[in-house]
């Protein structure tokens, strides 16, 4: 417990990401509905665009926990850090998309 607590708090102060699990982190993005508004795959929809590349943790848990638009508020009561952090692996684990060109049917 201790070592996840110094994790998140060097995390928040240095900016880096703390730990997590990323198979851990897409059963918890699909069972808290996070897909609904995000995707499956986390490119966007109702939602904005997390991933590929999400932005710095420190923001993306602050936004989480005190979002300014329509998304509802998940405080640490709801999603607790340690599941925040295995989001943040899921979302980093995403990677980006075919370009266009390699795509056969959009180049007919």
């Amino acid at each position: 417990m201790l070592s996840i607590l110094l994790t998140l708090f060097l995390a928040q102060a240095g900016g880096a990401a703390p730990a997590g699990d990323a198979a851990n982190g897409k059963k918890i993005f699909t069972r808290y509905g996070c897909y609904q508004c995000h995707g499956y795959d986390a490119h966007g929809g109702a939602g904005a665009r997390l991933a590929p590349n999400p932005i710095a943790f420190a923001r993306f848990q602050s936004y989480v926990r005190r979002p300014t638009g329509e998304m509802p508020p998940y405080t640490e009561k709801v999603v607790t850090d340690k599941e925040l952090a295995d989001i943040y692996a899921f979302l980093k684990s995403i990677p980006a998309p075919p370009p266009v060109k390699n795509i056969p049917l959009l180049n007919r």
